[in-house]
């Protein structure tokens, strides 16, 4: 079936889209989709326990978001520039996007001892932007004086200190920095929730996706496969590799916490189940798509008219997520990155 993209649309009222997280982490409300019954049920997030068992595999994005909205001044004259820090080309070099009156050759001065220059710009949007740091260095300063560049549905004032905090999963890894955007579904996870799940035989397994920008970009095409996903750098390691074969070999149920992690284990699926991963995808699942490797799926509510509204729909089934979208505003759960989940099992 072809569909449009006004087939992905929904109401939804503004005063349903969460501007801050619930507390504790685990207490949001989790909407369980069942895709062999078509059962809904309505859960707390901390009793996910009750709905995973010994022997599943719960596969998560241990990406770190780094606060990657800069800002500074032209060198020679003083005018105000915004650097958003969007793909990382080389050790010194990033595609970013730049708010601004620029031209090639510009030096950026960002703060004492730090300053870039714009190189190249890529007519996509984006402009190749050179360092005068790297590694360590980079990024160091980068946590000083970056800002967090929060979704635009939140629209209360940002709190760069609260939200560091908040818009970070528990288990974000620090040799793992590189999302502008956080793997929002784990951010319900508590460490008394993993320890829970461990504790009851549920295999915890990492893989990586940096969330890019892409992640906010909407579809602009009525047909939706003339739309074109930005690639999003994933990788998987080895030794989570062999035992995510041997899981599938076994029939455990694998389940992806997010679609970025869900997108990584699909992209793997794709090429094979290689023994070695890292790629940067571009993967694009909508209904109609046979998954090869994800069971099931912990995340978010979406955006009306969204690839990830897409891709949820092709897990669950279009009419089931239908079904559970209105059920989710009637009862008035949360929305977006600091809402409410679901769980498609």
């Amino acid at each position: 079936m072809n569909y449009k993209l006004s087939d992905f649309d929904y109401n939804l009222p503004l005063e349903l889209i969460a501007q801050q997280p619930v507390k504790p982490r685990d207490a949001a409300r989790l909407l369980v989709v069942n895709k062999k019954t078509k059962e809904l049920r309505h859960r707390k997030f901390s009793e996910l326990t009750n709905y995973l068992q010994k022997g599943d595999v719960l596969v998560i994005n241990d990406s770190k978001v780094f606060p990657a909205r800069l800002f500074g001044h032209k060198k020679n004259t003083g005018g105000a520039v915004e650097v958003f820090l969007h793909k990382k080309i080389s050790d010194d070099s990033w595609e970013c996007l730049l708010g601004g009156r620029i031209n090639i050759g510009t030096t950026i001065n960002l703060s004492p001892n730090f300053e870039a220059v714009v190189c190249r710009n890529n007519q996509d949007g984006t402009w190749l932007v050179k360092f005068n740091k790297t590694g360590s260095n980079f990024f160091s300063q980068i946590a000083r004086i970056g800002h967090l560049p929060l979704p635009p549905y939140i629209k209360r004032a940002k709190d760069q200190k609260e939200d560091k905090r908040n818009y970070q999963t528990i288990y974000a890894s620090s040799n793992k920095i590189g999302s502008v955007a956080a793997p929002t579904a784990g951010l319900h996870f508590t460490p008394r929730l993993i320890k829970k799940l461990q504790d009851q035989g549920v295999i915890i397994e990492h893989v990586t996706l940096h969330v890019g920008l892409g992640t906010f970009s909407p579809v602009k095409t009525e047909n939706i496969l003339d739309h074109k996903m930005h690639a999003e750098y994933a990788e998987i390691d080895k030794s989570t590799i062999l035992r995510l074969k041997k899981a599938k070999k076994n029939g455990q149920r694998i389940i992806a916490v997010g679609t970025t992690s869900a997108r990584t284990l699909e992209s793997w699926g794709q090429a094979g189940e290689p023994e070695e991963f890292s790629k940067w995808t571009d993967i694009f699942i909508y209904p109609g798509y046979q998954f090869k490797v994800v069971s099931g799926l912990i995340t978010n509510f979406h955006l009306p008219k969204s690839t990830l509204l897409m891709l949820v729909s092709a897990l669950a089934g279009k009419k089931l997520m239908e079904e559970a979208y209105l059920t989710a505003v009637t009862l008035k759960y949360r929305f977006f990155s600091y809402g409410d989940a679901m769980l498609i099992i």
